[in-house]
């Protein structure tokens, strides 16, 4: 894929910590990826709380700048840590603001994966994604399920470097890159009519 046709990818891990695994897991993505994609890490800390009462024409700058990073991206890559059995709050958040009435989801390519410090967990994590996902609509890509267990054993001077979990997580973003070309060339609009 030529430099000028590199998808356009927001990825967002939903851990606000400095040194995050998830946010080295999509930066070693990002690199890997660096001549078919354009991989930009969202940083979700100014989003404030999901209210009801700043949609429309209410809605908070950080808020606008999300739905419109989302929509002009050909794809998202979502790669949370599992807080207590599900994603993080902070990811969740910025769903529900992505999933207003016009939701910038709705029909978008989007591989989900997740990286965990334990040796087990992750998959309830998945789960709540494609549960939230699939009501937004979004096109969740169909690829083995990446977990990155025991993820801080596997990243060195922040890049993951564990070869099977980036073989993984590089073939779920080959899916989704393939799917966002099926998207383009059947010509389906993200978001609902």
């Amino acid at each position: 894929m030529p430099n000028a046709t590199r998808a356009r990818l927001i990825g967002m891990s939903g851990s606000l910590r400095t040194g995050s695994y998830s946010k080295a897991v999509l930066a070693t993505l990002g690199e890997k990826f660096a001549d078919r994609a354009d991989l930009r890490i969202y940083d979700l800390e100014p989003i404030p709380p999901y209210d009801e009462d700043c949609e429309g024409d209410n809605l908070p700058t950080p808020v606008r700048e999300l739905l419109s990073s989302i929509a002009g991206a050909d794809g998202v890559v979502l790669c949370p840590p599992e807080f207590n059995h599900g994603m993080p709050g902070v990811l969740k958040n910025a769903l529900d603001w992505a999933s207003l009435s016009t939701s910038v989801l709705a029909h978008k390519p989007v591989a989900i994966m997740t990286a965990t410090r334990a040796a087990l967990g992750g998959p309830r994590c998945l789960e709540q994604m494609r549960v939230v996902l699939d009501a937004m609509m979004a096109r969740v890509i169909v690829a083995r399920e990446v977990i990155i267990t025991s993820v801080h054993d596997k990243i060195r001077d922040g890049k993951l470097v564990d070869e099977t979990c980036l073989g993984f997580a590089s073939a779920a973003v080959e899916a989704l890159l393939r799917e966002i070309e099926l998207v383009k060339a059947a010509d389906i609009r993200p978001g609902f009519s």
